[in-house]
């Protein structure tokens, strides 16, 4: 077993508004807090622990309206924002505290992003068992908004491979939390109302090399991409597909479906064999904050979606792709939320159960008749629901989409989604959401109430709370 590893270099990127460490909690002027999606930007007062210690005092002095913490701030709507409270950017807690190198378990602060974790981790031959889209979230956010992947169908979701984590709660004590227990059913996906995460035990995945191996196919329609997914993503630990959601007529819902696992060794040439763990993620010059208006109107998309559904191969197999271009693609174009300009974007996520396959194929044909210009748009194949009251993944179809905020009337039809959601007993991700209305929530999650009462109970004078609890109610 190697040393401990302490002091870990701050992650790559820093929140929107963090206000650097110090000696003692870093209490930095009220500043504007905005997600990912830079929607809705609301102020607070911004705190910034530097240890547990720092937590507890900045828990115990965050005011009449409350606090909630923060991590990188790709939460795409308002789950960590706080308008008139406290916002506790928990990145200065950053230790990997310890590895256990043959067992395959990290104990980590809740600061640490996953980027991290993945360059200390790759070279010992371990990976993180659930990544998102992007690996600038913290090891908190992830359990906090119980995160998923790509292999959800095979794997679960993030709070699945935590064997515990430290929970400081309102009346400030600092609490083991192990999976089994209410209260970590409740913190895995709770969107950060149980508590301040301070910390985690992880299991890893053993992998030999940094590199994947990948199939990548076209589907001509969307029941052909269901077809292809129902048969045989099985056979595959990750699986995705871009879908394009501007195509019409024969070509509704066509896709490019991308597969696959961590190469073994034995798949690498003489010279990748040299250095089989290497991580050289890729990055490209940051995205202009000030873009045309236009980039992103209906023909500009849809003639992207063409050129990438074109250039997609109809069948390849066994390509070796680094682990970046594969699980996060958009990582090397740093902010790129900008493309969407200053009116920034929704993105809309939402599952429904298997047996529900017409309620897909008619949110899918009623997002192309009205010809959302979304080009980030993919659907997955989701496994068994974990134990999380608020965890979003159920076992079924969801589907993701980005959405320019000002579209048209773009808030009506959401809503009208949402009730088709609700209705065939899906839900929506709450981690990406920012304007479900509170009335469905109850419909979606069946885990409401009980959370509800835990809640009171654990935290009677509501000190844990964010724009997104006071919206929905929770």
């Amino acid at each position: 077993m190697p040393p401990d590893v302490t002091s870990a270099p701050p992650p790559p990127t820093v929140p929107a508004g963090s206000a650097g460490s110090s000696a003692g909690p870093a209490t930095g002027p009220v500043g504007s807090v905005t997600g990912w999606g830079r929607t809705a930007p609301t102020s607070a007062r911004l705190v910034r622990p530097a240890s547990a210690a720092d937590a507890v005092t900045a828990v115990r002095e965050c005011g009449p309206r409350g606090g909630i913490a923060r991590g990188l701030g790709r939460a795409y709507g308002d789950a960590a924002q706080n308008a008139g409270g406290t916002v506790w950017d928990m990145t200065g807690l950053d230790r990997i505290r310890a590895i256990d190198a043959e067992a395959g378990v990290v104990t980590c602060d809740a600061g640490v992003s996953l980027h991290r974790l993945m360059q200390v981790l790759l070279p010992l031959g371990w990976f993180v068992p659930v990544t998102p889209g992007t690996r600038f979230v913290t090891v908190g956010g992830a359990i906090g908004a119980d995160i998923h992947g790509k292999n959800h169908h095979g794997a679960g979701s993030f709070a699945r491979h935590v064997r515990s984590l430290e929970l400081l709660t309102a009346d400030g004590e600092v609490r083991t939390v192990a999976p089994g227990t209410d209260l970590f059913d409740a913190t895995t996906g709770g969107m950060g109302l149980t508590g301040v995460i301070l910390g985690a035990v992880i299991q890893l995945l053993p992998v030999e090399t940094s590199l994947m191996t990948v199939d990548t196919e076209r589907a001509t329609d969307l029941d052909d991409l269901l077809a292809r997914l129902t048969a045989t993503d099985h056979r595959y630990r990750y699986s995705v597909a871009w879908i394009d959601l501007l195509a019409r007529g024969r070509s509704r819902g066509r896709a490019v479906l991308t597969r696959g696992d961590h190469a073994p060794a034995a798949a690498l040439g003489p010279r990748a064999r040299r250095d089989p763990l290497a991580f050289r993620p890729g990055r490209l010059p940051p995205a202009p904050r000030h873009l045309p208006e236009g980039l992103l109107s209906r023909p500009a998309v849809a003639l992207f979606n063409e050129l990438w559904y074109r250039k997609a191969p109809r069948r390849r197999t066994g390509e070796l792709q680094r682990l970046s271009a594969f699980f996060h693609p958009l990582d090397g174009l740093p902010h790129w939320n900008r493309i969407y300009g200053r009116g920034g974007f929704v993105q809309y996520q939402f599952v429904v159960g298997h047996g529900q396959e017409e309620t897909l194929r008619r949110i899918v044909h009623r997002i192309g008749d009205r010809r959302c210009p979304s080009f980030l748009a993919v659907l997955k194949r989701f496994g068994p629901a974990g134990p999380g009251w608020l965890s979003f993944p159920t076992e079924g179809w969801t589907l993701a989409l980005d959405i320019p905020a000002g579209l048209p009337g773009l808030g009506a039809f959401l809503d009208e989604l949402d009730e088709e959601v609700a209705a065939a007993g899906g839900r929506v991700y709450l981690a990406k959401d920012s304007r479900l209305r509170p009335e469905l929530l109850s419909a979606m999650y069946a885990g409401l109430p009980a959370f509800r009462t835990l809640r009171a109970e654990l935290d009677p004078h509501g000190v844990f709370t964010s724009d997104l609890a006071r919206r929905l109610g929770l």
